[in-house]
């Protein structure tokens, strides 16, 4: 392997591998849009719907990594990663078709099983992909396009997955879904060439569980621990909205799922339009105080949430909270690489994503108890976000970065 430059960076290569991961994405906005109207359809309470929406994510804490292990040593004539995105894109797309159709909630949770299962075995293989493919220099410029393209999926997902449910009922936006999937599974297949052996030196793979937790008990270092208590809390608070933010359109707004649906479609494009300028700003003013003002803000903007009553109130939540979670969400791993300067990068990875996943389990969880604890109030999942976005603003003021 080799580590010199290309004379120019590959646009197309990487908007051909932007669209495969789009396609591949566009399916969990539609899953954490639907899924809660049609558990609350079936009957089940808060608790247990957002237990069923979260329970296959401890899955993703230890197969990922897993994953990304096997598919260094696979050898076909396909390459390494695209074996592992050819045998998992045909379950997830599968099983996903299932999901509307299940009248159980045990029906639900294992089609959700299996799609995430498939989703497991496209993801690190993916990722490592941006690795073969492009040397150290260049890959930041390439995850953000890939990053921004999946911004445009999550958007054209929650307003198309709205348009189609409100026109064809139930079914057709997860039709959709899986149709995208299988598009890009096509585009996979037939213009994402993997080399046989990797182009440039791969970026320091993401370390298992048991690795990071023993790394970060042996460094003792209060400064990181610190600013995984930030991470973990605001993706505690920020996973329970995107969890039920359609159960509070249907129960507390009174807005059916298809309307619903395309009003949501607002935060992730706002989100998208404010990542460039988040990571710009951070680079000019600071880590720290850009994901400070962005809690100040959502904590802010969740506390407004709470007493929004009409579509146009609706729209002024969503706006900022799209524009103040990119302050936040990219710059959280810069962050946290810069409290540990002196861990493996794959070390820091691994406790980021662990982090991420362990809140998008009981972010929601616990979000749902509430609810079923204050009558079924769903507005309260405002005030439960922002309580954790304060509790994450108190961990990060704690923090010291470079």
């Amino acid at each position: 392997m080799h580590d010199a430059p290309p004379a120019r960076f590959p646009v197309g290569r990487t908007i051909l591998l932007g669209a495969m991961f789009m396609g591949m994405g566009m399916t969990l906005p539609i899953f954490n849009h639907f899924v809660p109207v049609f558990l609350r359809e079936i009957g089940l309470s808060a608790t247990l719907i957002t237990f069923v929406l979260t329970w296959d994510n401890y899955l993703n804490m230890f197969m990922q990594p897993i994953v990304g292990q096997l598919s260094d040593r696979t050898r076909t004539r396909l390459g390494r990663r695209k074996p592992w995105v050819m045998a998992g894109a045909p379950i997830a797309m599968t099983a996903f078709l299932f999901v509307p159709h299940s009248a159980t909630a045990l029906g639900v949770m294992t089609a959700i099983f299996l799609t995430n299962f498939g989703n497991a075995l496209i993801r690190s293989p993916g990722v490592a992909l941006i690795g073969d493919l492009y040397p150290s220099q260049q890959r930041s410029l390439a995850n953000g396009i890939i990053n921004l393209m999946l911004g445009v999926g999550a958007t054209l997902a929650y307003f198309g997955g709205g348009v189609l449910y409100g026109l064809f009922g139930r079914y057709a936006p997860f039709v959709f879904g899986s149709g995208v999937m299988g598009l890009a599974l096509l585009i996979a297949y037939f213009f994402v060439h993997e080399p046989k052996q990797p182009l440039y030196e791969p970026e320091e793979k993401e370390a298992g569980l048991l690795e990071s937790v023993r790394a970060l008990v042996r460094m003792r270092n209060l400064n990181l621990l610190w600013m995984l208590g930030a991470i973990l809390s605001w993706f505690m608070g920020f996973t329970a909205l995107e969890a039920l933010l359609s159960l509070i359109g249907k129960e507390a707004l009174g807005i059916p799922p298809d309307q619903m649906g395309q009003l949501v479609a607002v935060l992730p494009a706002a989100f998208i339009v404010c990542a460039l300028p988040s990571g710009m700003l951070a680079t000019r003013f600071g880590r720290k105080p850009i994901i400070l003002l962005g809690i100040a803000g959502l904590i802010a903007t969740l506390l407004y949430g709470y007493f929004v009553q009409s579509l146009p109130m609706l729209i002024g939540f969503l706006l900022p909270a799209g524009a103040f979670w990119a302050l936040v969400n990219v710059n959280s791993l810069p962050a946290l690489y810069d409290t540990a300067p002196t861990l493996r990068a794959g070390i820091v990875t691994g406790l980021y994503y662990f982090a991420s996943n362990l809140s998008a389990v009981l972010g929601p969880q616990l979000a749902g108890v509430l609810v079923d604890r204050t009558g079924d109030n769903y507005r309260n999942v405002f005030l439960y976000g922002a309580c954790f976005m304060a509790l994450a603003g108190m961990c990060m003021m704690r923090v010291r970065v470079r």
